[in-house]
């Protein structure tokens, strides 16, 4: 079923610090308020703005990094049909290939805490992020997949879409 609905277009952007802890913001604002994930935002559509130079701007704007394309990779992309049965997403999902060190804590969006990584599914966090994301991150770290998740009306149903080998789930 096809149900027409505004398409929102944002990155993620995963970064760990030398002992393995990965960077997460407490989000104070929508989407995803009071909840934890990586930090990232919306791509300025209106000037052209591509994935990896909205991915650069989150990060400086969010965390105060200033970093090049090289320095990113991009893990994954997921798309998400009916979030709140209000849009749909359009993600891309890129990790920092160094560790990162961070100065800042707070600002208008929230504030960034280090996190372990077993500590991550005791966190209030997206059910798409507990349930798809990050157990789609965590396997194909370092390399690529692209999966769907279907959100309409409160289900949650997804499947990979690459690798063709992988598996889905519902």
């Amino acid at each position: 079923m096809r149900i027409e609905l505004p398409y929102k277009i944002a990155t993620l952007c995963y970064m760990f610090d030398e002992a393995g802890n990965v960077l997460l913001l407490h989000r104070r604002k929508p989407p995803n308020q009071h909840l934890y994930s990586p930090p990232g935002g919306k791509l300025e559509q209106t000037v052209g703005e591509s994935p990896t130079s909205c991915a650069l701007r989150e990060i400086h704007e969010e965390v105060g990094l200033k970093l090049k394309a090289e320095d990113l990779h991009l893990t994954g992309i997921v798309s998400e049909a009916g979030f709140d049965d209000r849009m749909h997403w359009l993600m891309f999902l890129y990790e920092v290939k160094h560790p990162v060190k961070v100065e800042r804590t707070t600002f208008d969006e929230g504030t960034l805490d280090w996190v372990k990584p077993e500590e991550i599914k005791d966190l209030s966090i997206p059910e798409t992020d507990r349930e798809v994301i990050w157990p789609l991150f965590w396997r194909f770290r370092g390399e690529f997949f692209m999966a769907h998740i279907d959100c309409h009306k409160g289900k949650l149903e997804w499947h990979l879409e690459q690798p063709s080998s992988a598996i889905s789930g519902s």
